[in-house]
């Protein structure tokens, strides 16, 4: 069977490994009906026409076979998986190489490290609750300011209003002169 596409690069071993696993789980998905189990489904029918229809079939699953691997190497070709194979082989040999990374996590390390990250953003949660309170009893200081700031103004509009009334009481009480509003 010819090959629809080639991958100009040449193939690194996971990728070869990727397409050879493929290739297997496809073969043994597609045929895993053998010739006996195919002659019991058709036995209605003659025996060489159970021939030509196994013949038929072992055709169809044969183009089915070259189809998949080729829709499957087009893929490769299109999301670059060979690259990106590549790129995780290389970051690997990278971190075999770098001393600083720790390839081991200490089991015991994890419990001490969720408990610690929890305990942290409790205090997280503790200290946005504190500032939340603070900003509320500003609110509310400030909202007390202002409520006893419109009792001042009321007050002092009800003194305005007394004194103008006893101003006009005095003016119309006193024509004489003795008061000017």
């Amino acid at each position: 069977m010819e090959k629809k596409h080639e991958i100009s690069t040449p193939l690194n071993s996971s990728l070869i490994d990727l397409k050879n696993s493929f290739k297997l789980a496809v073969r043994s998905l597609l045929t895993s009906c053998s010739r006996e189990e195919f002659r019991e489904c058709l036995s209605g029918f003659t025996t060489v026409e159970q021939e030509n229809l196994h013949r038929l079939f072992v055709q169809v699953i044969t183009s089915l076979h070259g189809n998949i691997e080729d829709e499957f190497e087009s893929l490769c070709i299109e999301t670059q998986v060979g690259r990106i194979l590549d790129n995780v082989e290389q970051l690997l040999e990278e971190q075999d190489l770098d001393p600083l990374y720790s390839k081991k996590t200490n089991i015991m390390d994890i419990p001490n490290y969720l408990s610690m990250t929890k305990k942290n953003e409790i205090q997280h949660l503790k200290d946005m609750l504190k500032t939340s309170e603070e900003q509320n009893r500003h609110i509310q200081a400030r909202i007390d300011v202002l409520k006893k700031g419109v009792e001042d103004a009321s007050g002092m509009a009800d003194a305005v209003e007394k004194l103008r009334i006893r101003g006009r009481a005095s003016a119309t009480d006193g024509d004489n002169g003795t008061c000017d509003t």
